[in-house]
């Protein structure tokens, strides 16, 4: 292999902390997430137990209650899980100095270069497993390959606790459903079945330039999947080029509740951006339609910002001639710099302890969000 990447993915992760937190709790359908009577609630994830009677993460809560109605439904402890998932990264750094998390439960790990401190390929895992199922009490599933791409596809093959090799890229790929592909979601996938492609080997015999006819760019990034292909290096914390956040709703939204989305969105990707005292000059929007086509449109502004305000601005403008209905919205800020230019009216300082005070006054739980949302609508504030 011309470098060694790990991914690392524990199972089921905040129901197994319970899980571990409170023995009883073995061998029981255990689902997170909201309220079981609560009609737009969803599950956060679930036990293997549950997953048996067809429950999985992001469904709707009360079908869950439906699927399972003698499960155990928690509300789930974010505080707890994120202290655990400290102690998680921790031991990433024992095996490797470069760490790219990707959530709070699974992350990259570049072992290039390491390999010699191990028996094979394959101990890297065990050793890994091992050290958080010591530390932990948990289980991990464990992927390793070539590339990014592979090694995600690979944690995934044997869960739970798995551990998976890919000494053969091509004949890996082959045992791997269509679907699963990244990018390949249920739109994409009608269009490749329209073409005759039902399969990883037929996709890599499609001729590129029919795969561009059909789907553009994804086209081109699906050829190359579908050889092994992934080129994208593992990037540690401090090296990410970018914060979002977005939200898939359970019911299309369109007219001023996309407004109030987008909002709400940029606000919170803002404070994640003033908290690690960054400031960015690239702003982007993502939107999914209702049959999964989604758009990404981006802007760079003249001078670095942390500005909810005007961050907004951008991204209303970017969104404005999109209407919707959507079934997902996206907001991220990239381009980093920790230096923001002068204001001609108002000094860096007074602007920072503004943005401070808001800050500091949401995470004590007011809602300042409702008061912007009516700021932003002409004729409606004194």
């Amino acid at each position: 292999m011309s470098k060694t990447i790990v991914h690392v993915d524990m199972d089921a992760f905040f129901a197994a902390v319970e899980v571990r937190d409170n023995p009883e709790l073995k061998g029981k359908p255990v689902i997170i997430g909201a309220d079981p009577l609560s009609s737009r609630g969803v599950v956060s994830t679930c036990s293997y137990e549950a997953r048996k009677f067809g429950v999985h993460s992001a469904q709707p809560i009360a079908q869950a209650k439906k699927l399972c109605p003698h499960g155990i439904f928690l509300k789930g402890d974010m505080e707890k899980y994120t202290l655990v998932s400290k102690d998680l990264m921790v031991i990433f750094d024992e095996f490797s100095p470069l760490v790219e998390p990707l959530s709070i439960d699974e992350a990259f790990l570049d072992m290039t270069g390491c390999e010699h401190f191990y028996k094979d390929l394959y101990e890297i895992g065990v050793k890994i497993k091992a050290r958080i199922k010591d530390k932990l009490q948990l289980t991990a599933s464990v992927g390793i390959a070539p590339n990014k791409f592979l090694a995600k596809l690979a944690s995934e093959k044997e869960k739970p606790d798995g551990l998976t090799l890919v000494k053969e890229p091509l004949a890996f790929l082959d045992s791997i459903p269509l679907k699963k592909m990244w990018g390949v979601g249920p739109s994409t996938y009608s269009k490749l079945i329209s073409l005759g492609i039902e399969d990883i080997p037929s996709l890599r015999e499609t001729p590129l330039d029919t795969l561009v006819k059909s789907l553009g760019k994804q086209g081109y990034q699906l050829y190359r999947l579908s050889r092994g292909i992934d080129n994208r290096a593992v990037e540690a914390a401090d090296q990410n080029k970018s914060i979002g956040n977005e939200e898939t709703f359970l019911i299309d939204i369109e007219g001023e509740k996309i407004h109030q989305a987008l909002l709400q969105l940029t606000d919170k990707t803002a404070r994640r951006l003033r908290k690690q005292e960054l400031k960015c000059r690239t702003v982007t929007v993502k939107m999914r339609l209702p049959d999964f086509t989604t758009f990404e449109k981006s802007h760079t502004l003249d001078e670095a910002t942390s500005d909810t305000d005007i961050l907004f601005e951008e991204v209303k403008k970017l969104a404005k001639t999109y209407k919707g209905p959507f079934r997902l919205l996206g907001v991220s800020l990239s381009n980093f710099s920790s230096i923001e230019t002068l204001n001609l009216f108002e000094s860096e300082e007074e602007k920072s302890k503004l943005w401070e005070t808001i800050d500091s006054l949401q995470n004590k739980g007011f809602d300042i969000k409702k008061a912007t949302i009516l700021d932003t609508e002409p004729g409606k504030h004194d």
